[in-house]
């Protein structure tokens, strides 16, 4: 196991379980027994991780071990959805079965398959972080469709570029900065001088380390603050995708900047009728490390950084809001700040267990939420012959954040979905259902020709 995934294994926290959530729903009744059957077929003996258990106690560190007693029976379930058998209801049986964690004593992973949803079927997918990165897992996931089983999947976005510098010089560079905290104090490691003179290798990079320890914590609001047990879902109705892109190309903007702009002014909307006057709070971005056309390697794990992007709440115009989302994506795009970040992810792997607290502690301090965007096929899928009509992967929050937002798009439409702690909010649903108007606010303002 690598270090990386050893530091995912060892986040796990009772008010923020490490495990990858997927809904997906399907427009006709699956065949649970056809589901069993794929599943065994495509992912279990594909993919060892998931017939082993992870041991953390052997001499060179965590690894990987064949489960004597695996029997996927154990991890594929079948239940009613009750009724009125819509997706209020999967929304909230979604939220209880995400509430029990996972038996350590058995493979890290489980599958619902629901019945009776809208005429057809649900499937609610948990995975450990440690057997791979969201991203990684998504892509699994998706091969498990009808046709070959490497034909189909996800892009690996990346959300920059990692050049000039190869990423490996990058990675270790982040390594030396985290690996010293095991041998000085957490307070001199994290002041930014300090971390400029572990860098060493060049004005650029030693900023990103400084930018790591330097910028202050988010503040306690309406989105930020004491974690329960227990999380909750919401997500938007489909969006179209080619009026997401259409706003993005009156404003000279991205599709990422169209829809990160509108979940800005929901929650900036939220803070607000809260009494929370905040001008941003920040979000952690998953960074992708791996090449776009690499394929999904046997051994799965965790490749990618994260981003620290500034949301602009305290911006109630829509258009001045996008703008300002666009130029700070901008400034990102070619920041080496991801790979770094995972170099500081896998040496936390390798520090005790009392230092990684204290390095989650710190650096999840800096965010109020995790933020994913995943673009997925364009293509109809089915499984086991039942069409597939949407999917929404989320992201573990981490340490002390109690908020994962997932955007993906499949069949030429995006769906935004809002997974948060129960004691922050205690339904994410009028989030989602926000979405809608905010964009179409921005559309009435590019209709007025309100363009910068």
């Amino acid at each position: 196991m690598s270090s990386a995934d050893a530091a995912w294994l060892r986040m796990d926290r009772p008010t923020n379980p490490m495990l990858i959530n997927a809904v997906l729903w399907f427009e006709a009744a699956l065949d649970p027994g056809a589901v069993r059957d794929r599943l065994q077929e495509r992912l279990v003996d594909r993919f060892p991780q998931f017939s082993e258990l992870p041991n953390t106690s052997p001499p060179r560190g965590p690894r990987w071990e064949a489960d004597p007693n695996f029997d996927i029976g154990l991890h594929v379930h079948h239940v009613a959805l009750p009724a009125p058998h819509d997706e209020g209801a999967l929304r909230e049986l979604v939220s209880d079965l995400i509430a029990v964690p996972l038996d350590h004593a058995r493979p890290l992973w489980s599958v619902h398959v629901i019945d009776d949803f809208r005429g057809g079927s649900a499937m609610l997918v948990r995975m450990h972080h440690a057997i791979a990165d969201g991203i990684m897992l998504a892509r699994v996931m998706l091969t498990l469709v009808d046709g070959p089983p490497d034909a189909l999947g996800v892009k690996a976005p990346a959300h920059g570029s990692i050049v000039p510098r190869p990423v490996s010089d990058l990675v270790s560079l982040g390594r030396r900065a985290a690996g010293a905290a095991v041998h000085e104090t957490f307070e001199t490691v994290a002041h930014p001088r300090h971390l400029e003179q572990i860098a060493r290798t060049g004005v650029q990079d030693a900023g990103i380390l400084a930018k790591f320890a330097a910028n202050p914590s988010d503040r306690r609001s309406a989105l930020r603050g004491d974690l329960g047990v227990g999380q909750r879902v919401g997500w938007s109705p489909p969006l179209a995708l080619d009026d997401v892109h259409d706003l993005g190309r009156a404003f000279g903007a991205t599709i990422n900047d169209v829809l990160l702009s509108a979940v800005t002014g929901v929650l900036g909307d939220h803070l607000r009728a809260r009494g929370d006057v905040l001008d941003e709070v920040h979000a952690m971005v998953p960074f992708n490390l791996r090449a776009l056309e690499e394929t999904i390697p046997r051994e799965l794990g965790n490749r990618f950084g994260l981003l620290l992007l500034g949301l602009p709440v305290g911006i109630e115009s829509p258009v001045d809001r996008l703008l300002e989302v666009r130029r700070r994506t901008a400034a990102i795009k070619d920041s080496h700040e991801g790979a770094i970040a995972y170099g500081i992810l896998a040496a936390m792997g390798a520090t005790p267990s009392a230092v990684e607290a204290r390095l989650i502690d710190f650096f999840t301090a800096k965010a109020t939420m995790v933020i994913t965007n995943v673009p997925g096929p364009r293509e109809p899928l089915a499984l086991a012959g039942a069409p597939l009509e949407g999917v929404l992967v989320w992201a573990p929050s981490s340490g002390s954040l109690g908020m994962s937002v997932s955007i993906f798009s499949y069949r030429g439409q995006v769906t935004v979905g809002f997974l948060v702690n129960r004691r922050l909010i205690g339904d994410p649903q009028p989030l989602a259902d926000a979405l809608p108007p905010a964009l179409e606010e921005l559309g009435r303002a590019a209709a007025r020709g309100a363009v910068r």
